[in-house]
């Protein structure tokens, strides 16, 4: 019987665009380019996600990939203010949420973010409000699909696999929850596809 569901946020909770914040502050198209891919398609991202090394020195490695002092200049100012542009709530996910949470339904959220979500994550996770819990992948140092971060997951809030949910965008991370005993649902961005799954999981109308 699920008791709880489980939220990935990007591309789940919260929309987000890696050069959104380039195209608001960068006018050259190959620029653009290069420093959207030094920042935010890096291996400097990932370790971020993982906690493994500080924003600081992942900035300082994207700079040396880039030439010429403006791009790295613009890598600093894109860096430094991606949370402020780079992600939004998705639409109708908050009532989502909310059903579910007034259905009696425990709300967690499991997401690679670095810890710069720290600051900002009530800003731009919709139902915030309703989430009886939420692990981050820096702070513990580990990320999907790694087992670890699943069983974290489980442990620091008292959770059992069998009762959990899992709604996510990337297979490979449900085929980890599922590894762990949590079912899953890979979201592709079709609220009323999800509603409808959750209906059927769940063994009840609640959308």
């Amino acid at each position: 019987m699920i008791k709880n569901i489980v939220f990935d946020m990007g591309k789940v909770l919260t929309d987000y665009v890696a050069d959104e914040v380039c195209r608001r502050f960068i006018e050259d198209e190959a620029e653009r380019r290069q420093v959207c891919t030094s920042v935010f398609i890096s291996p400097e991202w990932v370790l971020l996600d993982m906690g493994v090394i500080g924003e600081e020195e992942a900035l300082r490695r994207m700079q040396e990939r880039l030439p010429g002092e403006h791009a790295k200049e613009m890598a600093a100012h894109c860096f430094w203010h991606w949370h402020e542009y780079n992600m939004w709530p998705m639409e109708g996910m908050g009532e989502l949420i909310k059903a579910l949470k007034e259905k009696g339904y425990g709300i967690y959220l499991c997401s690679n973010a670095s810890v710069r979500l720290l600051e900002c994550f009530k800003r731009v996770i919709p139902g915030i409000e309703y989430f009886d819990g939420i692990l981050f992948s820096a702070p513990e140092k580990c990320m999907k699909p790694q087992k670890e971060i699943y069983q974290r997951l489980f442990s620091r809030f008292s959770l059992k696999p069998e009762e959990c949910y899992f709604i996510d965008d990337q297979p490979m991370n449900i085929r980890g929850g599922e590894s762990c005993g949590m079912a899953g649902y890979v979201y592709d961005g079709d609220r009323r596809k999800l509603e409808e799954k959750l209906n059927e999981v769940l063994g009840e109308k609640i959308f």
